[in-house]
């Protein structure tokens, strides 16, 4: 559908956050075609895109309604939905400002405003920015989480994005799901790519440097251990910028070590800040700034604690913030934004740079409406290229959806619930779990189910399914353990997910209790109280220790779909809430 005007004119005057420095909020002249004109500010622009997961075509993305923030992060963002994240960011409610950013009234906005995303669209929306702004002083930077997500991600090994990052231009990246490929897959797909690829936390091991196999394979620093360079000085009109990479630090504990198993990884605050100096001491950049996978809420404490710092361009959580957080430090302050997921986002930071310091700055999270921006035409022209020996098996249609199926939110998603079902009822088991990923894209309700969403949703290089006994204590450690990588009250103790989904069995939680006491009220679909001696017959996928027997996820998914022709959602398996009133991740 065409866009009202209007209502996108009111989404590019929203309100600047409060924060250091004053902040200039979405731009368009009405009456004409400039709605995504962005007035040039300082002498640097910084372009971020983060967690896209691999999405080429436009999609449509449901933001939570479920961001739950304990301790110190109660209240503050990234933990806001809804109606409490707009008046935070100060943006009006109602209309497609409220679509871009929260959960509210998403399907009907959603077929009005239709899809978001698209790396076609992206493409020309990032021309138009660069090319705006003045030959050679803008950077491009990436995240991570870019080579995995989808079909043609997985059946490439990742090499699909990595082309179509070439032609969008990308400066410099980082990574995180990058590096659930093999090593050696890793190393070759940085190499063609055009950019840098730099994280100053991801070594190889100090007991396998002796015999490390692939130490004449790209970047790697014997004197450091560093597998990548672990920062770069780019050259930005007159100026010189320094890019440090922070990798996603839990990546051997929350995807498989087996892949990498040399590398190390961790938030290494310490490494960090001898970097920092380091670049500053030798380089004398006028300004450095950090990509980073850590997450919104790590990304914040190491702000606190890491001087230096000029801004941290940040990824992993997912979260769409309109504005960037000021944080304090030793040595002044550091900006962190996020950049969102999917594709969805465009994040805009100019900044102004005087005397080696950050002077001033505006900062933009643009979202990127495919039927506002024209696809560009070589980017559409690779994607349908890349795309075309696969489209047979991502078009089929599966089933019809009779609910809208989404996943991102803390407990549960409705697709979730259909793999959960799906893994249940096809291994004859009473108990599912589905590792809670915040990748995934939504389906409308009355829309067909393809193979496609159903690979946006599984689609890794460890899939395979499996049927266990477990015992009712042991289903309890997992949740417990789950819960207090979502909910510790340090950051640096949070691995970034959502809780583990369920399948055929509720439960209670306290998000604000203490660890290993959160988990409460375990019972089965009919009412049956978890014993904790008991065993009980669970289906799952996604094990990260070693590979499990069972076929891949999608195709016990897929199978499940066709049988059943129409995917409905009988129950959601959301646990019962404790001592959130009130919170306001919560609606």
């Amino acid at each position: 559908m065409n866009l009202n005007r209007r209502e996108f004119i009111r989404l590019m005057g929203l309100a600047g956050a409060a924060g250091l420095f004053p902040r200039a909020g979405f731009a368009a002249g009405e009456g004409d075609s400039r709605i995504y004109d962005v007035p040039a500010f300082g002498n640097a622009r910084i372009l971020h895109f983060t967690d896209c997961h691999a999405q080429l075509n436009p999609i449509y993305f449901r933001e939570p309604n479920v961001n739950l923030g304990v301790g110190s992060a109660y209240g503050k963002a990234p933990h806001l939905v809804g109606a409490e994240l707009l008046k935070h960011f100060g943006i009006a409610g109602g209309g497609i400002e409220e679509h871009a950013f929260t959960y509210l009234n998403f399907e009907e906005a959603a077929r009005t405003f239709g899809k978001v995303g698209g790396f076609a669209h992206l493409s020309t929306l990032v021309k138009k920015l660069r090319a705006e702004y003045g030959q050679g002083r803008s950077l491009l930077i990436d995240g991570g989480d870019t080579w995995q997500g989808s079909g043609t991600a997985y059946w490439t090994r990742g090499r699909d994005m990595v082309e179509a990052c070439n032609l969008l231009g990308v400066d410099v990246m980082t990574g995180h799901w990058e590096f659930t490929y093999l090593a050696a897959e890793v190393l070759d797909n940085a190499g063609q790519f055009k950019g840098e690829f730099v994280s100053q936390n991801c070594k190889v091991r100090e007991t396998a440097l002796f015999d490390y196999e692939l130490a004449d394979v790209g970047d790697f620093n014997e004197d450091t251990g560093h597998v990548f360079k672990p920062y770069t000085i780019r050259e930005m009109g007159d100026l010189r910028i320094a890019v440090v990479g922070q990798s996603f630090p839990y990546t051997p504990i929350a995807n498989p070590q087996r892949f990498i198993p040399d590398w190390t990884f961790g938030i290494n605050e310490e490494g960090m800040q001898e970097i920092v100096n380091q670049a500053r001491d030798e380089e004398n950049p006028d300004g450095l700034i950090v990509l980073s996978h850590n997450g919104m809420d790590v990304d914040l404490k190491m702000a606190s604690r890491v001087s230096g710092i000029d801004a941290i361009f940040g990824g992993h959580t997912h979260d769409g913030m309109p504005g960037a957080t000021p944080v304090s430090n030793p040595g002044g302050k550091t900006l962190v934004t996020n950049a969102g997921s999917n594709g969805k986002f465009l994040g805009v930071m100019d900044m102004d740079f005087k005397g080696k310091k950050l002077r001033d700055f505006r900062y933009r999270l643009l979202p990127v409406f495919s039927n506002l921006l024209q696809a560009d035409t070589e980017m559409s022209s690779y994607i349908e290229e890349v795309r075309k020996p696969h489209l047979a098996k991502l078009q089929e249609k599966l089933a019809v959806a009779e609910d809208l199926l989404y996943r991102r939110g803390n407990f549960n998603g409705t697709f979730d619930q259909i793999i959960c079902d799906a893994l249940r009822i096809e291994g004859d088991a009473q108990i599912s779990l589905s590792p809670g990923f915040r990748w995934g894209t939504t389906v409308l309700s009355g829309q067909p189910i393809t193979m496609e969403n159903v690979m946006d949703q599984t689609c890794i290089t460890y899939p395979e399914t499996y049927v266990r006994e477990m015992s009712g204590e042991n289903i309890k450690l997992i949740l417990e353990d789950v819960a207090d990588n979502l909910f510790n009250e340090d950051p640096y103790y949070q691995q970034g997910g959502d809780m583990v989904r369920l399948g055929g069995l509720d439960y209670s939680i306290d998000p604000g209790g203490e660890a290993g006491q959160r988990i409460s009220d375990m019972q089965l679909d009919d009412g049956t109280r978890i014993e904790a001696a008991k065993n009980y017959k669970v289906a799952g996928w996604a094990t990260v220790g070693s590979e499990s027997p069972g076929a891949p996820v999608w195709d016990v998914v897929a199978d499940y779909l066709r049988r059943e022709d129409s995917a409905r959602i009988s129950k959601l398996n959301t646990p019962k809430i404790k001592n959130v009133t009130g919170n306001p991740g919560i609606a």
